[in-house]
């Protein structure tokens, strides 16, 4: 009997879905465009169930340094040798999903937010014994990764600000790469707040951590962003210079989402 894939229904994670013989659309040509075509930050946008988180967790996949490169055998990638020989498992990489940060109040929200970057810390727990910190920049990793008797994150808000910027300064100085940070449904948070009547603190916090981490910043590689809904430049990302916005009336980029006629 003839061995069928199977269909990868709500699975969006890239490594699952090759390990576990899924239909895969490959998409990885993705990686050679946003390479070739070159922004410090890129975010795109696009209706739910276009393919954008399992299109993050392709680039997590292909970049992260200790990835599995057998992932990518028989995909469009692969083929670009020089490419892959230069980019593939090369770089650190933040990644995180800002799905799970909302609530009913500014409070639940906020402290929704410190936990998912606290669990992004907890990730990367090589910096906490690293050779190449100094003590202080260690206490300032460990600062990210405290939690309560609740097990709830304990960083402060100026620290929750600060902490994509630290993540990557000390990633650098960890593996000597620049760092890459990718930022899934980075709308959510705005979205809930509008619904429930505290988008100015929100927008205040999301900017403040963006600023932080994508605006001078050395120790950053490039960032993708991906959402559903366009939140306006001059609230978040403003004085991003190196900042471009696909949405889905863009041309560019537009056969990685969703499908196309072929």
């Amino acid at each position: 009997m003839m061995n069928t894939m199977k269909l990868p229904v709500g699975i969006d994670d890239f490594r699952k879905l090759r390990e576990s013989d899924f239909y895969y659309v490959d998409k990885t040509r993705l990686i050679e465009q946003i390479l070739q075509s070159w922004s410090e930050v890129t975010l795109f946008t696009r209706p739910r169930r276009f393919g954008k988180t399992l299109n993050m967790s392709m680039l997590k996949s292909f970049f992260e340094i200790g990835t599995d490169k057998s992932l990518f055998d028989g995909l469009y990638i692969s083929g670009n040798k020089e490419l892959c020989e230069e980019y593939m498992g090369k770089f650190p990489v933040i990644s995180l999903t800002l799905k799970n940060v909302e609530g009913l109040n500014f409070e639940s929200a906020r402290k929704a937010l410190k936990n998912t970057l606290g669990m992004e810390a907890w990730r990367l727990s090589a910096l906490a014994e690293s050779s190449r910190l100094t003590e202080e920049e260690k206490n300032s990793y460990k600062a990210l990764t405290v939690v309560d008797d609740h097990g709830d994150f304990k960083m402060s808000d100026a620290t929750m600000e600060k902490a994509l910027l630290i993540l990557t300064v000390l990633l650098e100085k960890h593996y000597g790469k620049k760092a890459v940070l990718l930022i899934d449904e980075y709308d959510v948070p705005l979205d809930k707040a509008f619904q429930y009547g505290y988008y100015d603190e929100m927008v205040s916090l999301i900017r403040n951590m963006f600023g932080n981490v994508l605006k001078t910043n050395s120790s950053l590689f490039f960032a993708v962003l991906t959402g559903c809904l366009r939140i306006a430049k001059e609230s978040i990302f403003t004085g991003l210079n190196n900042f471009n916005v696909f949405s889905i009336t863009s041309v560019q980029f537009d056969e990685f989402f969703g499908f196309t006629d072929d």
